[in-house]
């Protein structure tokens, strides 16, 4: 994954088994495998655990993953994306959390000459050895690549081969002799994200297997531990595509080695991933191709035996602390539930992508522990979860019973609580099939004085996982204000009134689409249009405004997440952009 530069801040895992590496080299080179510790259990000591792993059961054993992103990727420097440097206490915390591996994604080229003989900086190569050793000794496996080099100038192979291979080849030279003889809980990854500028698939994959060939060759060659350690080969893109995993599939099977790893990405069904083309849910079309790509992945790659490191998962644009979240809080944890389950029930190991999101690096604490607990809860167990983690009420009618369908997966549905208060079944709720209702009386209590907003949280609860919070909502319809701006950005005042909001139409008179994504009517949060829920205003962006017709009415139709939706007209005149109430 590309970085993403922002303002400021951009099971238990393996024991301490380091130690014992170096007596069991000399099984590498008899059994071709690498030789490592099996992770140690609580109560046990390293010695009762010791085993030499298959590279499927290192690849297991690394489960769950995560990522150092926007860090010694960063371009041209590890802080220059708005994290601190990384320590030791990061890692600390980050075994603590119970993550058994790490991926360190490092770009060299800031760090290298441009020019043959492409040398790495010495200062540079010492910094990404020390993140690594601080990273091993907390006992967890740990992966480093070439990442953004990919798109700095690996792309520009098709029209300058033999520059880019020899300095792919240099750069792997230099980075291979500094770790030949680092412990084999230190995996290699060719290349992140491979693609070549103006290029089939076909021509692609042919330039793909080219890199990758070459990596190995070198890899294998600089002998030391580097002989047989676990070396990860990407698709195209490190893309889950059947026609891109097909490629890999024979490129591994070509260079008959029985270390070798294959390691593709996966972040989602795109409308839903950043909400564009109206996907603000997580509905049967992201599920399906959610499990469409790990039902490929498992018959593409592992069933053939091929072990399947997913270097990097998520949604492209949420979390994002310093944006409006794109996607709904509900709908977030849906994906990641199910998402963990996926990949466990397919024998795929994941690193969570984190750029800054995720883990605050300079307090170590996770910026959202609701999403944080159902990811993790989801590397051992399903959770429950409903169509809506809201139930919306106007308040300016008579509050009614309202039905939520749950999606229970697998498990048994327990019932409700308030805190610790658990609701009267039949008095507050009922339960028919899969429909969770609740009543007028139990919703009237919730709602309290009725302010807008959150009045409540409730938790449905199930046999595993975690409850699924409910919030009870009170809100009335929005209500926009006619506005005047520029192109270069357009401030519509806006009373929420309690609701929050979900996509944005627009449209011209004559039905076409009017913005700068003109495939579809619905355009993108946080590029077209963003809300400020508490400063009560919706903007809308330069890039949009400056891509409508001059002199011609858009219509804006706003979706809200409680079923409201509410028109607005605006108009682009020149350099000036008036906005009014439909």
């Amino acid at each position: 994954m590309k970085g993403t530069q922002h303002p400021g801040q951009r099971r238990h895992g393996p024991g301490r088994v380091l130690a014992l590496l170096l007596t069991l080299v000399a099984a590498i080179a008899l059994t071709g495998t690498p030789a490592l510790a099996a992770p140690g259990r609580p109560g046990t000591s390293a010695a009762a655990t010791t085993r030499v792993l298959s590279p499927k059961s290192i690849v297991a054993a690394m489960q769950p993953s995560w990522n150092l992103g926007n860090t010694l990727d960063a371009i041209p420097d590890e802080t220059s994306w708005g994290n601190p440097p990384a320590t030791k206490a990061l890692f600390d915390t980050i075994k603590a959390q119970g993550f058994r591996s790490v991926r360190l994604p490092v770009t060299w080229s800031g760090h290298q000459s441009s020019t043959a003989p492409y040398t790495i900086d010495a200062t540079w190569l010492s910094r990404v050895r020390q993140v690594v050793d601080w990273a091993l000794a907390d006992g967890l496996y740990v992966v480093i690549n070439v990442h953004h080099d990919s798109w700095q100038w690996i792309s520009s192979m098709p029209t300058d081969h033999d520059n880019v291979l020899t300095r792919f080849k240099a750069t792997w030279t230099q980075i291979a002799a500094e770790f030949r003889d680092s412990p084999q809980a230190l995996l290699f990854e060719s290349i992140n994200e491979p693609q070549f500028n103006n290029t089939t698939d076909t021509q692609g994959n042919q330039y793909l297997d080219e890199l990758n060939t070459t990596f190995h060759t070198v890899v294998r060659q600089s002998g030391g531990n580097n002989a047989s350690r676990l070396l990860m080969l990407p698709s195209l893109g490190s893309t889950p595509s059947q026609e891109r995993m097909d490629p890999l599939v024979t490129e591994i099977g070509s260079l008959s080695d029985p270390n070798l790893v294959a390691t593709v990405h996966y972040y989602g069904w795109y409308p839903f991933s950043v909400n564009i083309a109206g996907g603000t849910r997580f509905d049967a079309t992201s599920q399906k191709d959610m499990t469409d790509t790990f039902t490929a992945i498992g018959n593409t790659l592992i069933a053939k035996g091929i072990p399947v490191y997913m270097g990097e998962y998520g949604l492209l644009s949420y979390p994002d602390y310093n944006h409006p979240p794109r996607v709904e809080q509900g709908e977030g944890l849906k994906y990641f539930e199910m998402l963990g389950h996926e990949a466990r029930t397919t024998g795929v190991t994941t690193a969570l992508w984190d750029a800054f999101n995720f883990l605050n690096r300079s307090t170590l604490q996770w910026r959202d522990p609701d999403l944080i607990n159902q990811i993790k809860s989801a590397w051992t167990t399903r959770s429950g979860t409903a169509s809506s983690d809201r139930v919306f009420l106007s308040k300016s009618d008579a509050i009614t019973a309202q039905t939520l369908p749950l999606n229970p997966n697998g498990l048994a549905f327990k019932g409700l609580w308030q805190g610790g208060t658990k609701l009267a079944q039949g008095r507050d709720y009922t339960v028919s099939g899969d429909r969770l209702t609740l009543t007028a009386s139990a919703l009237t209590r919730l709602a309290g004085n009725r302010a807008y907003g959150t009045n409540a949280t409730i938790e449905a609860r199930f046999s595993a996982g975690l409850p699924w919070k409910i919030y009870v909502t009170t809100y009335d319809k929005p209500m926009l204000s006619n506005a005047n701006g520029t192109t270069g950005g357009l401030t519509v005042p806006t009373q929420f009134r309690g609701d929050l909001l979900a996509t944005m139409e627009s449209t011209y008179a004559d039905g076409s689409n009017a913005g700068n994504t003109s495939w579809t009517p619905y355009q993108e949060f946080n590029v077209a249009f963003s809300p400020d829920h508490s400063g009560n205003a919706i903007t809308l962006t330069a890039d949009y405004l400056n891509a409508l017709r001059d002199g011609a009415q858009t219509t804006l139709t706003f979706h809200f997440w409680s079923g409201a939706t509410v028109m607005y007209h605006v108009t682009r005149s020149g350099g000036s952009v008036t906005g009014t109430v439909a």
